[in-house]
């Protein structure tokens, strides 16, 4: 008899790709198969939010915009859960393959209200 199988995909995004580059959890170390790790995009300012108007006075330019830091981060599924990066779903709910609802930021950063 066999196991049974508790995702469709195995946990992996590979299909028929053989082996998969590893990279490295950025809370564990850990080294995970890149199809398997859970990836957040980050985007984020250089500078701290207390730090923003004072350089926005400071500069020469008035409309000058800081620079932004992008960075992809890589967490392996036992770091992501712990951290609650992802959080386990019943089985019922492991069918459903849609992404999670985003959530959208006004100008002024605070969270808009869903309809």
């Amino acid at each position: 008899s066999r196991m049974p199988k508790k995702r469709r995909n195995r946990g992996r995004a590979k299909k028929n790709a053989g082996r998969k580059r590893r990279v490295a959890c950025e809370l564990s170390g850990k080294l995970v198969p890149k199809d398997k790790a859970i990836k957040r995009y980050v985007v984020r300012n250089i500078v701290n939010m207390a730090a923003i108007s004072d350089l926005k006075e400071a500069s020469v330019n008035p409309d000058y915009n800081l620079p932004k830091l992008y960075y992809k981060m890589y967490y392996c599924v036992g770091a992501a859960c712990h951290r609650k990066i992802v959080r386990a779903r019943a089985v019922k709910d492991r069918k459903n393959r849609q992404p999670p609802p985003r959530r959208r930021y006004n100008n002024d950063g605070k969270k808009q209200q869903s309809k």
